[in-house]
């Protein structure tokens, strides 16, 4: 088994390189040369008030340095890939932050032994050298039932933290009390992640097999085992399996959550999710954590503390009051942190009625031309339907083959409409009516074309309904169907069918009335002459212009279709077959 492809140019350099374009691209950003150390650019706004400091093994973008900034960390040490930093780095952006005249620094570190051991020595050597030093530990893993000796795990509930802690030092706290309030606030996060694929470290294979349609419950942010392996079921009951563990008073781990209380939420893409997923699990934890009777005081989602490319979500909560959501609004500059709206999103009325519908384009009164209209719908559906599948299998060649399909839904949409209403005497009222059939049936881009047609000729025929009119109104409906489209004549596409009977037909704006007929007809035989020779056309829009020339030999169904619609309007009014 081979190790997965990664997009780096080396996997020694990857983390440096990483670092690199981190920095390179903020300008509120350095780095420490000879250290894998991310630093404020502006060190100097430090001067007397608290540095924050923190870090860990890479692999977790955006943490920690998308977390550095104003109002968060001071600074953040880098380790390998899933590996702690060495003592030496985390001792000289300590010192780096003294010296730029801050009063004391606060560490913050994740609940792993090699984080704990490589900070707390870096802290022990820079308090000997006259440094206020404090480290807090954040272990908010709500995992494990039982936790061993080495305790619960540090996970993506320590953002929380560095955004409370950041608060206060911004406030100009002193360190012993941000320890104090921080230490606290802690004891109010809980977090819980679950995975549907494992991540691999550069070079290396995937940390752990995990088959297909199988997920794992309670796995660190290292690609750690978790707790429980089950099938991959709905985002709402994995959503629900995870905050009934995280809240499970029988786990020696659990978060601590009854009906009435605030909390902020986080979820939190491991990596591999896309931002659908992601969006639909927010909506699951809100829905589920408010039928518990849990407020939900504010939401983040997004990529906070990732594994690599891992497939999975992380649900972290912390339990708010007033002050815990005065820190958590603070403004800040760290560039990962979310631009978030200071309103509650429990309780909030989120959905808008849409504008009411104008009766004047639901009332509808006959007239002279209803019945030939009827009559020329009706001939239009039928030949619609008859065509079916010719349309669909000219489709296969250069598309999806559905262009019958989607023809014959709208014909379904209008012979069911025409069951039930009267057609207006308004031609402009008819066809506006028809846009929004064929809009809400038809789908796809043929839908939105044919809307576009009907709705631009409708306002050519709301106050006149002579043979010029209509023709104006036909070349408006092509003209928007070009400009909108983006296509033209000899591009392999309806146009080619439509846009030669429209300029016959404009002929209708100057020929005596005994000619109209013949005008229609002359139409009718350019579009079909204009469909016919997309045989030789090369598609330059529209799906069929991604398929090989070599293989499309057959006209276009497009064309073919408004060929058929013209024949059938020409028919119903009496034209000969």
């Amino acid at each position: 088994m081979e190790p997965r492809q990664k997009l780096v140019n080396s996997v020694d350099r990857c983390v440096d390189e990483a670092l690199e374009g981190i920095v390179s691209s903020s300008g509120c950003l350095s780095l420490l040369r000879g250290h894998r150390v991310v630093v404020r650019a502006d060190l100097e706004a430090l001067r007397g008030r608290v540095a924050l400091l923190s870090g860990g093994g890479s692999g977790h973008e955006p943490a920690h340095a998308g977390y550095i900034g104003s109002g968060m960390l001071s600074a953040a040490v880098a380790g390998g890939v899933f590996a702690s930093p060495p003592p030496a780095s985390v001792l000289a952006a300590i010192l780096s932050l003294r010296d730029a005249g801050a009063l004391g620094v606060l560490v913050i570190v994740k609940n792993y032994t090699g984080d704990r051991l490589n900070f707390g020595l870096a802290a022990e050597q820079a308090r000997n050298r006259g440094v206020a030093v404090e480290m807090v530990i954040v272990a908010d893993d709500c995992a494990f039932d039982q936790p061993s000796k080495a305790g619960r795990r540090g996970l993506c509930g320590t953002v929380f933290v560095h955004k409370l802690a950041g608060a206060l030092a911004e406030e100009g706290c002193p360190l012993d009390e941000i320890v104090s309030k921080v230490t606290e606030a802690v004891k109010g996060i809980g977090t819980l992640g679950v995975s549907l694929s494992p991540c691999s470290v550069p070079g290396c294979l995937p940390s752990f097999d995990l088959p297909a349609g199988e997920m794992e419950l309670g796995l660190g942010i290292h690609g750690e085992p978790g707790i429980k392996r089950s099938k991959v079921t709905s985002a709402d009951q994995v959503v629900k399996t995870m905050v009934d563990h995280m809240t499970n008073p029988a786990s020696q781990s659990h978060l601590s959550l009854k009906s009435g209380d605030s909390v902020v939420l986080c979820v939190n893409n491991l990596g591999a999710l896309s931002c659908l997923e992601i969006a639909v699990v927010t909506s699951s934890a809100i829905h589920y954590l408010e039928g518990r009777g849990v407020r939900v005081a504010r939401a983040m989602s997004g990529s906070f503390m990732t594994s690599l490319e891992m497939a999975g979500v992380s649900l972290s909560l912390m339990r708010a009051d007033q002050e815990i959501l005065r820190l958590f609004d603070a403004k800040t500059t760290a560039p990962a942190w979310p631009n978030l709206s200071t309103v509650c999103i429990s309780g909030r009325s989120y959905i808008l009625d849409p504008p009411a519908k104008d009766m004047q384009e639901t009332s509808h009164t006959e007239g002279p031309l209803s019945g030939v209209m009827r009559k020329a719908l009706e001939a239009v559906c039928s030949a619609l339907l008859q065509r079916q599948e010719e349309l669909n299998s000219l489709d296969r060649a250069s598309g999806d083959g559905d262009c019958g399909n989607t023809h014959a839904q709208a014909a379904k949409a209008i012979q069911e409409w025409l069951q039930s209403h009267l057609v207006p005497g308004c031609p402009g009222q008819l066809l506006s009516t028809l846009a929004g059939l064929v809009q809400e049936r038809m789908g796809g881009s043929s839908g939105a074309l044919y809307s576009l047609f009907l709705t631009a000729a409708a306002a050519l025929l709301k106050d006149r309904s002579d043979p010029a009119a209509w023709a104006n109104a036909m070349h408006a409906g092509t003209d928007a169907m070009r400009w909108y489209g983006g296509a033209d004549p000899g591009d392999r596409t309806m146009l080619d069918a439509l846009c030669p009977a429209v300029e016959e037909l404009r002929r209708l704006t100057t020929s005596p009335p005994g000619g109209h007929m013949a005008i229609l007809q002359a139409a009718v035989e350019k579009a079909e002459l204009g469909a016919e020779s997309t045989r030789d056309l090369t598609a330059r829009a529209g799906r069929a212009s991604y398929i090989a020339t070599v293989r499309v030999t057959l006209p276009d169904p497009g064309a073919v279709a408004i060929a058929g619609i013209l024949r059938a309007v020409f028919e119903a009014l009496g034209g000969q077959k």
